[in-house]
């Protein structure tokens, strides 16, 4: 493994959204679905059926489809509270779960959060661009540092740097990917990366821009050679 360029592809076939957005890809099942939320209480076999006009044996093949899928969840209770002799129905109604989809999976969040830190936090003499850099370079180094504390790994060789290092942006949604405003987009991926990095104390790889046309590429590579170790205070101090 030489490196990891963050133009990546991911598959995204096992992601529960995208099982979930096709279970949804039916008419009869949206509409259960639509009309299940809308009610905003537990839904019976019977009432789903009736609201898209099928039977209650089709409704539950489709129901349960939705559960295993996970837009919505079933339970046995009665629909109006009151109990009955003999089995409570089942009942069905919204997991809760938020369905997102993007391909491959992206999260905006990261750099949200620090265009908006940087806006507070711009310090005297910075222009915009120097505090979004600033504090993408101390995200960064704040989940790389977290993550090292979390797996505890010890010394980091290029390859386990470039695995861990990848995980955890994949884990992230981080795919910095721009054909707007790319200086700055680019500029804050790199510094990003470039914190990370030094936040999991990976010296045997660097962060460097690899740009591509109409895209921002910013590449995890082994590093030529290791930075300099910085002089002990002691030796340091010998020297003068």
């Amino acid at each position: 493994m030489d490196g990891s360029c963050w133009c990546y592809d991911e598959d995204v076939t096992a992601d529960p959204a995208i099982r979930a957005i096709a279970a949804l890809d039916d008419d009869l099942r949206r509409g259960m679905y639509e009309f299940i939320r809308a009610a905003r209480r537990p839904v019976t076999r019977d009432e789903a059926a009736a609201a898209v006009g099928i039977s209650r044996k089709l409704a539950a093949f489709h129901l349960d489809k939705l559960v295993a899928a996970g837009t919505l969840r079933a339970r046995y209770q009665p629909a109006d509270g009151i109990r009955r002799v003999g089995r409570a129905p089942k009942v069905y109604e919204p997991s809760g779960t938020d369905i997102r989809v993007s391909i491959p999976p992206r999260s905006h969040d990261i750099l949200a959060g620090i265009l908006l830190d940087a806006m507070v936090r711009e310090g005297r003499g910075e222009n915009a661009l120097d505090a979004a850099q600033r504090v993408a370079r101390d995200r960064g180094e704040q989940i790389g540092a977290a993550e090292r504390q979390r797996v505890r790994p010890g010394r980091l060789g290029a390859e386990r740097a470039l695995t861990l290092a990848s995980r955890l942006l994949a884990e992230r949604g981080f795919e910095p990917l721009s054909a707007r405003a790319t200086d700055l987009v680019c500029g804050l991926n790199l510094a990003f990366l470039t914190g990370m990095v030094d936040g999991l104390e990976a010296s045997s790889v660097e962060a460097v821009l690899d740009p591509r046309a109409g895209e921002c590429c910013v590449e995890l590579r082994v590093r030529a050679s290791p930075p300099p170790r910085p002089l002990a205070a002691d030796t340091a101090a010998g020297q003068d």
